[in-house]
């Protein structure tokens, strides 16, 4: 009876939120677009969630739940890592590593990086004249804690030492991620939340103000289809500081080892100018493929104007 009740109140959330992101996509720009710090934070990770339009929330199953929902991580059995590249817009180059340590059977813990390169920038003075050369970036410490309460429920934390530079400037923050997850009996279905980026700014760059972080509210689901060798995911994503969006996705096993993955995220309207010709833009591409105890995945994200983001991320058991 619980479990039912927990389902239907699942639903029920998924629908009010849909009908809030539904009616909020025609608006004009977010008031809160641009507000936040630390705007590396909302880069998606994981060639096969990214691939899948980062609808990941309910699925998160396997390593990159750390990012869209720690409490993923209790479904690993053994240990795990994560690394990534990603070629990413205008020349910035960002990546993403982690490990897996499971504790015993209802408890898991895991530590990841990331990081964001900006690349090299002319430095001029008021005149125009060259005086040398700077660069900048982020990097993020984090660490996850996740645990089974029962068979079907999951919960998980990860905290979050962040550092920006740029210059000879420098800013820190913390934040927490928190996540829930239900799965089905038969493991075929599952719902998950997540409120990200949740915390402050500790230092600035500078002496400018202070800045809120990018938290994000996330409720996910997926579903093994009967009969067919594919699982389909949905979330929404309720940014504090942008429109709410919508994510949809898909997986395809028929061809094991090779997984062909194809999704769609609503943020990619906000990439395509007036004049844009790449009708493209919201639609993501990519495959996987199983090597021993090796994953390879590859995510295409084409993006108008800003060009194209080309995503490789290897997984595997230690």
């Amino acid at each position: 009876m619980r479990k039912l009740m927990l389902i239907q109140v699942t639903l029920i959330a998924s629908c009010l939120v849909l009908f809030t992101a539904v009616t909020s996509l025609g608006q004009d720009i977010n008031s809160g677009a641009g507000t936040s710090g630390f705007s590396f934070l909302k880069i998606n990770v994981g060639g096969r969630a990214v691939a899948m339009g980062g609808a990941y929330t309910g699925l998160a199953d396997d390593e990159a739940a750390l990012y869209y929902n720690p409490a993923g991580i209790a479904t690993i059995e053994d240990p795990r890592f994560i690394a990534e590249y990603h070629n990413y817009f205008v020349g910035l180059q960002s990546g993403f590593a982690g490990y897996i340590k499971p504790l015993g059977l209802d408890r898991t813990v895991a530590i990841h990086i990331t990081y964001l390169n900006y690349g090299e920038f002319t430095q001029t003075d008021q005149s125009g004249n060259i005086e040398g050369t700077f660069g900048g970036g982020d990097i993020m410490l984090a660490g996850t804690y996740a645990m089974r309460r029962s068979q079907q429920f999951m919960l998980g934390v990860t905290a979050k030492l962040i550092y920006e530079s740029i210059q000879d400037y420098s800013a820190a923050a913390l934040a927490f991620d928190l996540g829930l997850r239900y799965t089905s009996n038969r493991g075929r279905h599952a719902v998950g939340l997540q409120l990200q980026n949740l915390g402050a700014q500790l230092s600035s760059l500078g002496e400018s103000e202070k800045d809120g972080l990018p938290t994000v509210f996330r409720l996910g689901a997926s579903s093994r289809p009967r009969g067919l060798n594919s699982v389909v995911v949905a979330d929404i994503i309720l940014p504090m500081d942008n429109d709410v969006q919508l994510a949809v996705g898909a997986e395809y096993f028929e061809f094991k080892p090779l997984y062909l993955r194809m999704g769609w995220n609503s943020i990619g309207s906000n990439l395509r100018s007036e004049y844009s010709d790449n009708g493209l833009t919201g639609l993501t591409f990519g495959m996987g493929l199983d090597y021993k105890s090796m994953q390879f995945s590859y995510a295409y994200s084409p993006a108008a104007d800003l060009g194209d983001s080309h995503r490789v991320t290897i997984t595997g058991s230690i």
